[in-house]
């Protein structure tokens, strides 16, 4: 029988590569980033509140868009090209294929330019928040420089040197933090500037970063670039076959990679059309915000328009056309601009406090980065040597793990949504975006195991499947979203239902899927059950334990240190219920041997930390 034995030591003395252990090294320069980028958002949210965290999110979400066609599938096509003809000795097919390559990223990226800068107004109407403009001129310019820092990264990856593109990688990150922060907190603080000039001062920080990035990545192949000056005598593929090459490697990559943004793209347009086009057409919804947000400008604009209309419908289609078409009355489109500007202020509210829970739910699932780039490699490895016991244990131990790291932030989100954004986001309404967040605590659970189980469903040879399901998914949760939202006892609410059919469909399918088309496929049971049960009583000890230290910590004189003593409390309460539910989760792991020796074993150190355990 064949057996999946644990990393040792080779006869020279040199360490094999453990699952995790070459997992960590590919996935550094991206955790980095993603470490950088938390720091960077949170902070901004606070700084230009719910409206600029709004205009930052519509402008950045069309700049992913546009980003991904322009540079997803081409820097793949061009490191496995130029990697091929590198093993074939023929530089000049790589500095033809180079050449090329870098001549359609420019020409993508101008195309991109142009349209972000001169149809910004275009862009920002259409995802129903005109104050958007600002940022996503401010983020054309940065299409460019990434088309060129893509190419120059394919060409890095050719020659198998990793190193360069994870360095402009943390040097973005880093740019965007130490220029679009600062930046924003000064314009909106010092100039007293709106929140969308503010938003497109921190956009302005990535725009920066992505330039400073393409100089360090010029430098860098300038410098490597010396050391391939010499010439060969091969003859490099004509145009037409090198450009064909290219295209067929990178057309697949671009349709798959540009969904996922595309879907969020017209979810987000379509969350705030809906909520515009309720909070106008039903006033009965306004009920479920009068906390959060005044609604007499709203009233007064509506009433003002109203007396225009003539005894018409008052609709959003009848607003939108007075709006945008010169009418007989410039009394009535007087008043149709305004009411128009007031339900496009409101919207981008609610939608700024979704998109702040929103930010801290990605959170998971940027740290499954580690596990999903380590089992495409490590279950094709077992299957290559014809290890199938191997690749099944590999499989079921990375389902396992993303359980095991999932569950316990998922039900951490469910049940400390409200009191984590009271203390990471004060300028948000806790009240608002706390059940947003809790029900985002469900979707992320989904995300991470169907992330997993996409690398796994690839690993096999099935590389299109995950495309699919995830195209399914998408239409799932934008007709979900469309729908909830449009409810007038729903609203902004019914947001957070269309992440949670989506990826919960897209993981039931993918089980399904390596269920029926994958030997020796994990036993479900054996891999979920156990982190459920740890995971539902470390949440309802963090709901006790913060619902009791919250009470106890509030009971305070009032007086001028009354705000402060809450803050402390509240941040006292929330560590607490943490640090107690942690105890909880990793006592009911041990107890319940939810974790295993064979699991371990693909870890770095993971004998000696089951003999610690006494596994």
């Amino acid at each position: 029988m064949a057996r999946y034995d644990a990393p040792s030591r080779r006869s020279g003395g040199q360490k094999q590569n453990t699952f995790f252990g070459g997992a960590a090294i590919l996935a550094a320069g991206i955790l980095i980033v993603k470490l950088i980028g938390m720091f960077y958002k949170i902070p901004l949210t606070n700084v230009i509140g719910a409206q600029g965290n709004t205009d930052f999110a519509n402008a950045y979400n069309i700049y992913v868009v546009l980003l991904t066609i322009s540079t997803a599938g081409l820097p793949v096509a061009l490191s496995k090209l130029v990697s091929e003809a590198n093993a074939q000795g023929r530089r000049n097919q790589v500095r033809r294929t180079f050449q090329l390559a870098m001549g359609m990223f420019l020409i993508l990226g101008a195309v991109s330019f142009i349209i972000m800068y001169f149809k910004a107004d275009w862009l920002a109407g259409m995802m129903h928040d005109t104050k958007a403009v600002h940022g996503i001129k401010a983020l054309a310019p940065a299409v460019v420089c990434v088309g060129c820092l893509a190419a120059l990264r394919g060409y890095s990856q050719g020659h198998m040197n990793m190193t360069p593109t994870s360095v402009s990688q943390i040097i973005e990150a880093a740019c965007k933090l130490a220029i679009g922060l600062p930046l924003a907190w000064w314009l909106i603080s010092k100039l007293n500037r709106p929140p969308e000039i503010a938003a497109a001062g921190a956009i302005t920080g990535v725009t920066v970063g992505t330039m400073v990035a393409l100089v360090y990545m010029t430098v860098s192949f300038l410098m490597t670039r010396s050391e391939e000056s010499r010439r060969t005598r091969d003859i490099p593929d004509s145009t037409g076959t090198i450009l064909r090459d290219i295209l067929r490697i990178a057309i697949p990559i671009t349709l798959s990679s540009s969904m996922v943004g595309i879907v969020n793209v017209i979810d987000a347009s379509l969350v705030q059309g809906q909520l515009q086009r309720v909070l106008l057409e039903n006033p009965d919804s306004w009920k479920m915000y009068v906390n959060f947000v005044d609604f007499a400008p709203l009233e007064s604009a509506l009433n003002a328009w109203k007396e225009t209309l003539a005894g018409a419908p008052a609709t959003m289609a009848a607003l939108s056309a007075q709006v945008d078409q010169e009418l007989a009355s410039q009394v009535a489109q007087s008043a149709a601009q305004e009411l128009h500007a007031t339900l496009e202020s409101l919207s981008r509210t609610l939608y700024g406090n979704y998109y702040g829970a929103l930010n801290i739910y990605n959170l998971p699932a940027s740290l499954m980065t580690a596990i999903t780039a380590s089992v495409i490699p490590a279950v094709s490895g077992a299957l290559a040597r014809r290890d199938r016991r191997g690749a099944s244990r590999v499989a079921g131990s990375s389902l396992r793990i993303t359980a095991l790291l999932a569950c316990p932030m998922g039900v951490g989100l469910l049940v400390l949504g409200e009191p984590i954004i009271r203390l990471l986001y004060p300028k948000l309404e806790a009240e608002l975006a706390g059940p947003l967040l809790s029900a985002l605590g469900v979707a992320a659970v989904f995300v991470c195991l169907m992330l997993v189980c996409n690398s796994i469903i690839q690993a096999y040879g099935f590389v299109n499947v995950p495309i699919l399901v995830m195209v399914g998914g998408g239409v799932v949760k934008i007709f979900a979203n469309y729908n909830a939202v449009a409810m007038p006892r729903v609203g902004i609410y019914g947001a957070p239902l269309g992440n949670i059919l989506c990826f919960g469909l897209c993981l039931l399918l993918d089980l399904i899927i390596i269920a029926r088309a994958i030997p020796r496929h994990p036993r479900y049971l054996d891999v979920f059950l156990k982190p459920m049960i740890a995971s539902s009583a470390m949440g309802a000890a963090a709901w006790a334990v913060y619902g009791l230290a919250s009470r106890v910590l509030s009971s305070v004189p009032e007086g001028e240190t009354e705000a402060v003593l809450s803050r402390a409390g509240s941040v006292i309460s929330v560590m607490g219920a943490i640090g107690v539910a942690m105890a909880v989760y990793f006592g009911l792991v041990i107890a319940l041997r939810a974790i295993s020796r064979d699991d371990l074993s693909l870890m770095p150190k993971g004998d000696k930390i089951a003999r610690l355990l006494h596994l």
